[in-house]
């Protein structure tokens, strides 16, 4: 679908300039500067010929079929530029050309029309806005870039054409390959989706990056991610995640959510591996491109230098890698080649005396040892140091079927042996940090490729009932659920709730009290108090009838002094859950992924403590089993200092009917279970209490 992008025959650029310093002018220059073997059709009604080819005043004029036409003319001219693509049969088509959406309304309403006309027409478009593409394979360079990076197998698209050519300026001058360079400018029509599904299948190509600002089809971008990282890995950037939704939101799911939560959660369940900087994203496009997965988690570290040693130490941890215990044998070789005054443990240190042979010794033994899944090779620049001998050991190690990277750190005294190690595909980080993260990023990727694919659970539901409420409370104009109705629609999912009565005065209060058996929970019951606790709305273990009455009248004086508009139907009577972890379950909206899940300990404090995580609904039980154990206070739910564990089982089960739920009313838009009580193990869940809003 896309080789007239990247696989041309001929080219026409349509504004073609002859003056040196204008973009049509860089854009033929850099065509046939670097060697694009097809035919090149410069376009210029003022030109007859340009860089020694023939130009053309239009692209009708042209003899012979045309693959791929780059425009770069003021946007004013580019629809009848595309009427004339349709009539030469041209089916891929570049406009680099600005001045569309990111300029504003009228801007906005011609990239439209030119979207649409070339949709009409079968023509597919990359930009406008954009920088162009590069493919190293065909020696095309259909860009203004400055410069074309050396052969390589990484792949590299981005929103932004400035950061394109700051990168493809770092990939030139460190001498590192790439496959393609792709500027995706507006994505007014072809986007991250078309390219991804594309990359995954290039044969050129075994990493694929991306910078990305936003996507505009979130479940579309997670099935096309997954499966090309299913195939390679895919590394991405994503930019302007800080910023908090534009709407106000009124439970603590939409409080704590945000674009980069909704980002991260679809990032882990679809195999993603997210570089929270440029310099991530890179470093890990080293590793990733040059070096086997690892087996396991397992590092060796080897250095000549106990500080930067160290310092690699801790950056396993703090990275989640684990440093590889050594087995009695290798310990028993490395006292046999190293001198007595060495480290034979994990981190080796060989001591700064060390010259290249010992090195080899301690690789080669280190990488032998089977609980190593991979070793990193620090080096310090030191008076006897071979360094350069050292790179060549390093890159010939690097064939041990293991991942094998590199510190070589200075700069100066260096500069020889990353050449080696670059040749021989080890790379090279300045700090060790880089290279443990970098590690820890392979880990990651390698333990996901070895998951199964999610299989979405399904549970009988009264989907009825849910219609109902909900048709109900728009014939009320009232889009927030209250308690009542939102227990409803949590039990007709499946949820267990405790015994509850509305009750309208306080001397019905005191027999339903009795009724359902104390002590009891009493909280009000409003549409329109969604925080009970912060009206003075709650009142827990009433243990007599005197003592409901009493908290009867508190609670509503309470709830009308505080908020005299809202609507009061009463005060809820709620069987008293004695035992059990409180924890938080609930669902915001986004925009761009649709449902996002949330799990964390319950209660009150929630938002002040934020121990939270989130995943994309529709979820999977094993993406729900890390969402639960990536809280901080998990082991609270495993049990600690003598108390019965939770029932995991069932709060995972609960996870996948709200994933059900909100998946199949996809008009909720903010929904709590808060708290939900997980019991001890095979006691289940209860759903204490919910709120629910509907679009």
């Amino acid at each position: 679908m896309l080789e007239g992008f990247f696989n041309p025959r001929s080219v026409a650029i349509v504004g073609a300039s002859r003056e040196e310093g204008k973009t049509g002018h860089s854009i033929i220059s850099n065509i046939v500067k670097y060697g694009f073997p097809g035919k090149i059709y410069p376009v210029n009604p003022k030109a007859s010929e340009i860089m020694g080819l023939t130009s053309y005043p239009n692209l009708l004029s042209i003899e012979g079929d045309i693959d791929l036409a780059v425009i770069v003319i003021p946007p004013k001219f580019i629809l009848d530029a595309i009427d004339e693509c349709a009539k030469k049969g041209i089916k891929s088509v570049i406009i680099i050309s600005a001045g569309f959406k990111e300029t504003g309304g009228e801007g906005r309403r011609l990239e439209t029309e030119v979207a649409n006309k070339a949709r009409g027409y079968g023509i597919r478009l990359l930009g406008p806005n954009c920088l162009g593409l590069i493919d190293t394979g065909s020696m095309l360079n259909a860009s203004f870039a400055a410069g074309m990076p050396p052969k390589g197998k990484i792949a590299f698209f981005s929103q932004s054409g400035a950061l394109c050519t700051a990168i493809l300026d770092w990939a030139v001058g460190n001498n590192v390959g790439f496959s393609k360079f792709i500027s995706l400018g507006n994505k007014a029509d072809l986007s991250e989706l078309e390219l991804i599904r594309y990359l995954a299948d290039d044969p050129e190509t075994s990493v694929i990056l991306g910078y990305l600002e936003g996507v505009e089809k979130g479940r579309e971008f997670m099935d096309e991610a997954r499966k090309a990282a299913r195939k390679k890995p895919l590394i991405v950037v994503k930019a302007g995640g800080t910023a908090a939704g534009a709407r106000a939101a009124s439970s603590h799911t939409g409080t704590l959510a945000g674009a980069d939560r909704a980002f991260q959660a679809a990032f882990d369940q679809s195999g993603i591996i997210r570089a929270m900087s440029i310099e991530d994203l890179f470093d890990y496009a080293l590793s990733f491109a040059g070096q086997p997965l690892p087996s396991g988690p397992r590092l060796a570290i080897i250095t000549n230098a106990g500080g930067p040693g160290i310092i690699a130490a801790d950056a396993c941890e703090r990275f989640r890698v684990e440093l590889a215990e050594l087995s009695g044998d290798t310990i028993n070789k490395l006292r046999e080649s190293l001198p007595p005054v060495a480290g034979f443990f994990n981190p080796v240190d060989v001591i700064g005396d060390a010259r290249a042979d010992r090195y080899e010794a301690a690789v080669n033994t280190v990488l032998s040892d089977p609980n190593v899944n991979g070793a990193l090779v620090i080096l310090t620049p030191q008076a006897m140091t071979e360094v350069e001998k050292t790179a060549d050991i390093v890159a010939n190690a690097s064939r041990s079927g293991k991942p094998l990277i590199a510190s070589f750190m200075g700069e100066a005294s260096i500069k020889g042996a990353v050449d080696i190690l670059r040749k021989g595909g080890v790379p090279n980080y300045p700090y060790p940090e880089r290279g443990v993260k970098s590690f820890a990023s392979m880990v990651r990727y390698a333990q996901w490729l070895k998951e199964p694919e999610p299989v979405i659970g399904s549970f009988e539901a009264d989907r009825k009932k849910v219609e109902e409420i909900i048709a109900s409370a728009r014939k009320e104009d009232r889009l927030e659920l209250g308690e009542k109705e939102a227990r409803e629609v949590i039990k007709a999912y499946g949820f267990r709730i405790p015994k509850a009565m509305m009750a309208r005065t306080s001397e019905e209060a005191a027999i339903v009290a009795r009724g359902i058996g104390f002590p009891v929970v009493m909280k009000i019951s409003s549409p329109d108090i969604l925080h009970k606790t912060e009206v003075g709305g709650v009142k827990v273990g009433l243990a007599s009838e005197e003592e409901v009455e009493k908290a009867f009248l508190e609670i509503t004086s309470n709830a009308s002094r505080r908020m005299p508009k809202a609507l009061i139907w009463g005060v809820s009577v709620q069987e008293m859950v004695k035992k059990g972890k409180e924890v938080i379950v609930g669902m915001s909206k986004d925009h761009n992924f649709g449902p996002l899940l949330m799990f964390g300990l319950g209660g009150i404090y929630v938002e002040v403590l934020k121990d939270v995580s989130f995943r994309v609904a529709p979820v999977g039980k094993i993406d729900i089993e890390r969402m639960i154990s990536e809280i901080r206070s998990y082991p609270l739910l495993k049990g600690v200092r003598g108390e019965a564990p939770s029932d995991i089982d069932a709060l995972i089960e609960g996870i996948q009917r709200l994933s059900q739920l909100v998946t199949d009313f996809p008009e909720i838009i903010e929904m709590d279970i808060n708290p939900l009580v997980v019991l001890p193990k095979g006691e289940g869940v209860i759903a204490i209490d919910a709120r629910m809003t509907i679009e």
